[in-house]
């Protein structure tokens, strides 16, 4: 069964993790079409924000529904919101669609994964590790190129028009070749918990931002929903996020480590393109193909180490030497200015790639193999889930770091949306002030985050090494037990 449907699924991981990568490079161009300069943050803290609030859904009711129903409802709900915010007509209208476009957009990566869950074991799913990677590095060379060529030659809006195509051809394939047997019955779903989870989550991500004077109300906000939905995960009969599965160290320590690596990555990541345009001059597709060093590490590391574990049944020295090798990537990239030759940028970049490659799938697949299969869309859900707040906060806190370090290291008197008010033909003309205060600010915020990465190691080190789970949850095609050997 896994061969028969890896092919849609991993269009529907394709299509989440494009997103993610095209919209940062063709940013300025947005603004600069539809104004509002101030929103630029927004536009991509909106969508994973709202990706974030509706994993934990999407993991739950796919426990609980069927996992193809909700991957085929994220998928159209994606569409959808890709379809409106290529229509947009303003800033704040394009931050309501990306909202949209990530409520589906969250159940892409959760459904996806959690339906390998159900049918590839977790000591055969190291074989498919290359080909997931193979996915992201697609998504992290081909997004930022698709921006950058988007901005360049034609208009930014083509850059959501690709999304109905793809998600539609998406929808045909999954619907065609997924058949799961039907989950069994549940307990009622729990709808306050699930909405006190949303607000929590949507809290955290805005305070992070920086809100200004909105902070004490937030925090007013949050932290009653935070613990309401606390409450009501020790209560509820199936809670959207069980907290027993915290207690279980294979699921606990691969949480945290995703949310640590979600912050340190997205948060430095998002921000490199438009670094390398205002400092380094250079184009918007320039920018985004200075990121394959990137990808292109987390490539040859996610295919050995999946081969590797496969082999052996062993994963825990990857996530270890992954971290410290990611950490120190990171802290290289706090030390490049404006004259720092790129051959030394892309070094830096293929060890944060390299370090990459050895941790993020590998979280995923020790937590589904320390879930029982009633907990698989749950536990699938809390790594990524945990990624993505990480993600969301890093982004949100980074840019608001970048933007008060810039602002201080402008000469007086310079509007520090300088920066960010151009287009691609204005670029070359930004006063040369405004490179170097902006090739100054940037750059060491990178390596503020990477002791975060230093955290993830430690985590690592004490993460437990359990045999790997050598069955598959689910039937193949030909009827044999459900708890088929995978070697």
């Amino acid at each position: 069964m896994a061969r028969r449907v890896l092919p849609g699924l991993m269009l529907v991981m394709l299509l989440g993790a494009l997103d993610q990568t095209a919209v940062a490079p063709a940013l300025p161009a947005v603004a600069a079409n539809l104004g509002r300069f101030d929103l630029m943050p927004a536009v991509i803290t909106a969508y994973l924000a709202a990706a974030t609030v509706s994993m934990p859904l999407h993991g739950k009711l796919g426990d609980r529904y069927g996992r193809k129903p909700v991957l085929l409802a994220a998928i159209v709900v994606f569409v959808l919101g890709a379809f409106l915010c290529a229509t947009a007509t303003s800033m704040p209208e394009l931050v309501a669609w990306r909202i949209v476009q990530g409520a589906g957009g969250g159940g892409l990566m959760i459904g996806a994964q959690a339906v390998l869950g159900e049918v590839v074991s977790p000591r055969e799913r190291g074989r498919y590790l290359g080909r997931l990677g193979a996915v992201y590095v697609v998504a992290a060379v081909g997004g930022p190129l698709l921006g950058g060529l988007a901005v360049d030659h034609l208009t930014w809006r083509w850059l959501f028009a690709l999304y109905p195509p793809l998600g539609l051809v998406a929808l045909v394939v999954v619907a065609r070749t997924l058949r799961l047997p039907a989950p069994p019955e549940r307990p009622p779903f729990d709808v306050l918990g699930a909405l006190l989870l949303s607000l929590t989550v949507t809290g955290v991500v805005l305070l992070s931002s920086g809100t200004g004077g909105l902070t004490p109300f937030l925090a007013a906000a949050t932290v009653p929903a935070a613990v309401g939905w606390l409450v009501t995960a020790r209560r509820a009969a199936d809670p959207v996020l069980p907290l027993r599965l915290f207690r279980t160290r294979s699921i606990a320590i691969p949480t945290a480590v995703s949310a640590l690596i979600g912050f340190a990555l997205f948060g430095a990541i998002s921000y490199l393109p438009a670094y390398l345009q205002v400092a380094g001059g250079a184009s918007a597709t320039q920018a985004g193909l200075v990121v394959t060093a990137l990808m292109a590490g987390v490539l040859v590391t996610t295919t050995v180490s999946g081969r590797v574990i496969t082999h052996t049944g062993r994963y825990k020295a990857f996530p270890v030497a992954g971290t410290a090798t990611a950490a120190l990537g990171l802290a290289l990239l706090g030390t490049v200015g404006r004259a720092t030759p790129l051959p030394l940028v892309l070094a830096a970049l293929l060890l944060v790639g390299l370090g990459v490659g050895m941790v993020m799938q590998v979280m995923v697949l020790v937590a589904q193999n320390g879930a029982e299969h009633r907990d698989l869309g749950a536990a699938t859900s809390a790594v990524t889930f945990l990624r993505q707040i990480g993600a969301s906060t890093g982004v949100a806190a980074v840019g608001a770091l970048i933007t008060s370090r810039f602002a201080a290291a402008l000469p007086p008197g310079t509007d520090p949306r300088l920066a960010t008010t151009f287009d691609p033909e204005r670029l070359a003309h930004l006063p040369d002030a405004v490179r170097d205060a902006f090739g100054a600010a940037v750059p060491p915020v990178f390596g503020f985050v990477a002791p975060l990465l230093g955290l993830a190691f430690v985590l690592a080190v004490a993460l437990p090494s359990r045999p790997l789970r050598d069955t598959a949850h689910v039937a193949d095609t030909t009827g044999n037990t459900s708890e088929r050997s995978a070697r």
